[in-house]
């Protein structure tokens, strides 16, 4: 399995920002994927996750209303649009994948990570 994450960057307070994850070497179709991140000197913990077919998703309490999660199956590639994007967002951002249909925010449930893209938000 591998997972790349990418449109990481610098913003400002208040903007938006959008990451992708592509997906090989599983069968997409048929698993719960994740987004999880770490900022410095703090543990990596959950941002959101989406069940296979991407009608059950889950978020942080700290996202909630501000984040979405998504996925297109035909393109293998699973999306978070970030808005009213702060400070405390600034992380490394990963996305996680495991074979089970729906994951919610346990980071040891999920069996497969990327690499990280850094989201850097200026104040």
């Amino acid at each position: 399995v591998q997972l790349q994450a990418s449109g990481g960057g610098l913003v400002q307070a208040g903007g938006s920002l959008a990451l992708s994850c592509a997906a090989s070497g599983l069968t997409f179709a048929t698993y719960a994927m994740g987004w999880f991140r770490q900022a410095p000197g703090k543990e990596r913990e959950f941002v959101a996750s989406i069940s296979w077919n991407g009608r059950r998703t889950s978020y942080a309490e700290s996202v909630k209303g501000r984040f979405t999660v998504s996925r297109d199956n035909s393109k293998n590639t699973v999306y978070l649009q970030m808005n009213s994007l702060n400070s405390e967002d600034t992380a490394v951002y990963y996305c996680a994948a495991d074979r089970a249909p729906w994951r919610n925010g346990i980071r040891d449930d999920f069996g497969s990570w990327g690499q990280g893209t850094l989201v850097t938000v200026s104040s």
